[in-house]
């Protein structure tokens, strides 16, 4: 007979924020009949910088990829230029902020369609800011993605500098070209092994 400490009761609130976060905020990506503001698109065809795909897993301590996960992300155009008002988003083509769930990609995978950005400012390495939401968390987590193939700008940049140098290479995307495409790898873990560096914001 099966104790009550072996039983399975199913997941908790707190266990399912990661799906009422992904599915409420991506619902045209899970198929729902209702609008969602934002979506993996970031970058139209007129937008300025190099077209590229961010994708990646989000992680757990176990080693497992969450299929319920949100992951939000914000950055500048290829200029280092947010746009300031929805008209100007429009017009130049780029939107500079994205959601994607990791629940309707093969592998459970987020994918990104975007520009590589430039930097904001004068010092600073180009970088995407993240957001993660998911399962188990009742606060969201904020990380960032700096590009492999910017090693003399990132040893300059002061945030990802005051980070020990043995953890770095969590923030780094690696960059792969594949069939006249420019592709970032980013994976995100949560915990355990090479967990991603995340920030106090």
């Amino acid at each position: 007979m099966m104790s009550a400490l072996e039983a399975d009761f199913g997941q908790t609130p707190s266990q399912t924020v990661g799906p009422y976060f992904a599915y409420g905020l991506t619902a045209s990506q899970y198929g729902y009949d209702f609008d969602q503001p934002f979506d993996a698109v970031l970058a139209l065809e007129n937008a300025r910088g190099e077209r590229i795909r961010v994708e990646g897993r989000v992680i757990d301590g176990d080693g497992n990829v969450i299929g319920d996960a949100l992951v939000e992300i914000s950055q500048p155009d290829g200029e280092g230029r947010y746009p300031q008002t929805v008209d100007e988003a429009r017009s130049s083509g780029f939107r500079g902020f994205g959601r994607c769930g990791t629940g309707t990609e093969s592998g459970n995978r987020f994918v990104f369609h975007t520009v590589k950005p430039g930097a904001e400012t004068s010092g600073e390495a180009p970088h995407i800011n993240v957001i993660v939401t998911m399962r188990g968390l009742l606060l969201h987590t904020f990380t960032r993605i700096y590009f492999s193939d910017e090693a003399g700008a990132n040893a300059n940049d002061a945030v990802l500098q005051s980070v020990p140098a043995d953890r770095r290479g969590t923030l780094i995307a690696e960059r792969v070209a594949q069939d006249g495409a420019v592709r970032y790898r980013f994976d995100i873990r949560m915990q355990g092994d090479g967990e991603t560096v995340f920030f106090d914001v």
